[in-house]
């Protein structure tokens, strides 16, 4: 996409997450982009096509990464993929996400809302894995409703650190921590390194007192490991 096109879908979804979609006039997204009405015509033929144009991606993003998820065996790793990749694109399209939170009847016009029901669904199906039992059920999609909620309550914290926030909270949720990489030296045993969200988990257990050892436990790596990435 070319610059203009991109500053145009950038300054309308943060016009319609402050505002509303409905009450953001073209006129406002092209003064805020610096173009004329004009200009802004040439690019997008109504608003209902910017509107698209900020949806549709979220959608394809999001379905592009639980069909990724879902391609591995492991179930904990189809989970923590799943996780994962929704917080990833929800962060980076999260005025657009505003945006269909502040003005749910967005959400509800079709092809949209069978699109995202169905993300919902597959969502929640991989998160609660092969545990079926109805408890496992409802802790996945209390888990899978948790993943945006924070973004839309909390639009201006960075997203480095709603990342790990949130990430944490779904962990803590399902009474698990997030499994440990899985490469491994050439002779097996313990994985080499962690991922970045493990650890700044690390970091925040550590400060509310957990020892190295624990960690290191934890995670399933050494305690040179945990020593390590407290210091750097």
């Amino acid at each position: 996409m070319n610059e203009t096109p991109r500053r145009i879908l950038d300054a309308a979804g943060e016009l319609f997450a402050e505002h509303g979609y409905r009450a953001t006039s073209m006129q406002a997204i092209a003064q805020k982009v610096g173009i004329t009405k004009a200009a802004l015509y040439y690019h997008f033929a109504s608003k209902d096509e910017i509107l698209r144009n900020l949806t549709l991606p979220v959608l394809d993003e999001l379905e592009a990464v639980l069909a990724e998820a879902e391609r591995h065996g492991d179930p904990e790793t189809v989970r923590r993929k799943a996780i994962e990749g929704y917080v990833d694109v929800s962060l980076r399209h999260r005025h657009t996400l505003v945006m269909l939170v502040r003005d749910m009847t967005l959400l509800v016009q079709a092809p949209v809302a069978e699109r995202f029901k169905a993300i919902l669904l597959l969502a929640n199906d991989l998160v609660c894995g092969p545990d079926r039992r109805l408890e496992q059920r409802v802790r996945a999609a209390q888990v899978v409703a948790g993943l945006g909620d924070p973004i839309v309550a909390f639009p201006h914290v960075p997203a480095r650190t709603l990342r790990r926030l949130i990430l944490e909270g779904a962990w803590a949720l399902l009474d698990s921590s997030p499994p440990p990489p899985r490469s491994r030296g050439r002779g097996g045993g313990r994985p080499a390194v962690l991922s970045e969200a493990q650890i700044e988990q690390v970091r925040a257990l550590h400060a509310s007192g957990h020892t190295a050892e624990d960690l290191a436990a934890r995670f399933g790596v050494s305690r040179a490991t945990v020593y390590r990435v407290l210091k750097t």
